[in-house]
């Protein structure tokens, strides 16, 4: 399996935002994820599927002002500054 990095933004001008972004994050988390709580649109997926594939399962939740991105999270290409468990969680997959 590998490990993506999804990130999204909802457009909180629509009127049922609250229950969008549920829905939304409800779907994602069919996935095996991990997030760090100073990001608030990014998780830490596991899956064998592909980044398109994965972007167009998450798009089924989204609408055409939303917004998401996901990429492969490759081993010893990345780095950042996030909570231990996401680090730990992450290295253990990748």
């Amino acid at each position: 399996m590998s490990v993506y990095m999804v990130t999204w933004n909802l457009n909180k001008e629509r009127g049922n935002y609250d229950q969008a972004r549920r829905a939304f994050i409800a779907h994602l988390e069919r996935y095996p994820n991990t997030k760090d709580s100073g990001l608030e649109t990014v998780r830490w997926i596991e899956s064998h599927a592909t980044p398109t594939q994965i972007s167009d399962d998450l798009k089924l939740k989204l609408d055409n002002n939303d917004r998401i991105f996901v990429t492969k999270v490759n081993s010893g290409e990345r780095e950042g500054w996030l909570e231990k468990s996401v680090w730990d969680w992450i290295n253990a997959r990748v």
